[in-house]
């Protein structure tokens, strides 16, 4: 939890995606990696948090109570659309949260660092907060005709992760203006208000898991990370 005397930070955690590129028999955030579903490796990263206070899951409405036993935390029902579960949690929100992080539960491994990373920066004065990463790929731009056009200059692209961090009564306003505009995240309803959104440096450990493929390499991750926090027992190494 925040420390005494700073601003409280909820999370709103958004799981109310079906996974449908996933082709699972359950909604994307209960899919399991490791014998864990997405949602508790998430929902964990917060609930540990020390800058974080209050934890809100968005879920589907077939999973809300299943989504509350896995967590402990406050559950409401999505929407439709990713903007309109990221607002069906704002009002679950407690009123006295000067900030409030969205993050998206298909990112389970979202490292501590980069949460801590957010948080200061709305603390530092920010009203928005975005972590970033390079663009490592050579990126060109496909004619109608399906050819080969341009390259693009990467150095002025960026790949934008979660968890996005907000001033509430931003955030607020911002869903309140952007109504039916079916942004595809937070900032940019943000941006649609004028306000300045800040960038901070993101993970690649905060990969968006959306295909087979992702959740192989995601089973990966969590086997290392398992891995590391074995402890080796007296006499040596583990057996393996």
């Amino acid at each position: 939890m925040a420390a005494h005397g700073q601003s409280t930070v909820a999370a709103i955690l958004v799981a109310a995606g079906s996974g449908l590129r996933l082709h699972a028999p359950v909604p994307k955030a209960f899919v399991e990696v490791d014998g864990r579903t997405l949602l508790d490796r998430a929902a964990q990263a917060f609930t540990d948090h020390a800058d974080i206070g209050p934890v809100v899951v968005v879920a589907p409405a077939s999973h809300v109570a299943e989504a509350r036993r896995l967590t402990g935390s406050c559950v409401v029902s999505g929407g439709a659309t990713r903007q309109a579960s990221d607002a069906a949690g704002l009002p679950a929100a407690p009123a006295d949260a000067e900030f409030v992080i969205v993050h998206d539960v298909a990112r389970p491994f979202v490292p501590p660092e980069v949460i801590h990373a957010v948080v200061a920066a709305l603390r530092d004065g920010a009203d928005a907060v975005v972590p970033v990463l390079p663009m490592n790929d050579t990126v060109r731009r496909v004619g109608a005709d399906g050819a080969l056009a341009g390259v693009v200059d990467r150095s002025q692209l960026v790949r934008v992760q979660t968890p996005q961090g907000f001033r509430r009564t931003v955030l607020v306003e911002a869903h309140r203006c952007g109504v039916g505009t079916e942004a595809t995240d937070d900032a940019a309803l943000v941006e649609a208000l004028g306000v300045e959104v800040v960038a901070v440096s993101g993970d690649e450990e905060a990969f968006k898991i959306t295909t087979p493929w992702d959740v192989a390499c995601a089973e990966a991750l969590a086997k290392v990370i398992r891995s590391a926090a074995t402890p080796i027992p007296l006499g040596g190494e583990p057996k393996r």
